[in-house]
């Protein structure tokens, strides 16, 4: 009767379970640590009063001699009670649920979670294998959980093109000129012109020193170039963190780095629409009159030599 009775209640907690994923709030709050250690506990129970019924003692017999077992206990059960702590503290601060894309370089973990238990959190990773990690680790050791990114509704692109120093220079008329019939620069073209013409004449500048002369540089409008082109781009937010701009120079050129989030989020989408971005900036490049920076190759050593 017992043993049917604990069959009965084991039957029970899972049909809770199942009934329980079907609401929402189970992609949000994973109770099925909390069914296991409670199929312990029931089963923990049901073993002693098992026990008793053979034997004939009582099962008070049993429980006092508990505390003599207690440190037996621990060393057996020391994974369970772990993992029991860890998912309460998982569930509590809400740090991995089911669904979210978590990676973690110390266990060889990038994927998503597919299931949490009272031992175990399991991730596919994305080249479909599955790894598998002690709960108590996510608590102990520092993981990535890009829900954030997906919550936000955005995806940050962050990559730079090395420009070549040798080739920055003042813009001259010509390069001005045709500047301007670029459709996303001509107003700026136009405004900018006219705020250095009103600085130059209001500062009676000697415009036969070069450097005496407010000019335009090549690389400033072609780095506005970039910032319009993007501002204009559907597929890019316009109201999360924008930022196109210089790094530090050194011996790969001088760095523009291009930093803003795409609306697209699915990794394939991701790509092919961060690839189409720096297809088109690096086919524009020499419409500025710059050169992108890259190491010499083999063929340019064959040029050479010829």
């Amino acid at each position: 009767m017992i043993l049917l009775a604990l069959l009965a209640i084991d039957a029970l907690l899972n049909v809770l379970h199942e009934i329980y994923k079907s609401f929402p709030i189970s992609r949000e709050v994973n109770i099925r640590g909390y069914i296991q250690v409670a199929k312990i506990v029931i089963y923990f129970v049901g073993g002693i009063l098992i026990l008793s019924v053979l034997i004939g003692k009582s099962p008070l017999v049993f429980l006092g001699g508990l505390g003599a077992m207690a440190a037996i206990l621990m060393l057996v059960f020391q994974d369970t009670i772990l993992g029991f702590v860890a998912g309460i503290q998982l569930s509590a601060n809400n740090m991995v649920k089911v669904g979210d894309w978590i990676e973690m370089p110390s266990r060889n973990a990038d994927g998503d979670v597919f299931d949490i238990t009272l031992n175990t959190v399991k991730v596919r990773n994305w080249d479909k294998t599955i790894t598998t990690i002690p709960t108590y680790a996510l608590v102990k050791e520092s993981f990535y959980n890009w829900r954030g990114m997906k919550e936000s509704g955005g995806r940050r692109i962050k990559r730079s093109i090395s420009i070549d120093m040798k080739s920055v220079s003042f813009c001259t008329p010509e390069m001005i000129e045709k500047f301007s019939r670029v459709k996303v620069l001509s107003q700026y073209i136009k405004d900018k012109e006219e705020e250095m013409r009103r600085y130059n004449e209001e500062h009676d500048i000697d415009e036969t020193v070069v450097v005496n002369k407010r000019r335009q540089t090549n690389i400033g409008v072609f780095r506005k170039y970039i910032e319009l082109y993007l501002r204009n781009h559907a597929r890019i937010h316009q109201d999360m963190t924008f930022v196109i701009r210089h790094l530090q120079p050194g011996p790969t050129g001088i760095p523009i780095e291009i930093m803003v989030f795409s609306k697209e989020q699915a990794w394939p989408r991701f790509e092919a629409l961060q690839a189409d971005i720096f297809d088109h900036i690096l086919s524009v490049v020499p419409e500025f009159g710059l050169s992108v920076f890259q190491n010499p190759t083999g063929e340019d050593f064959q040029k050479l030599k010829n």
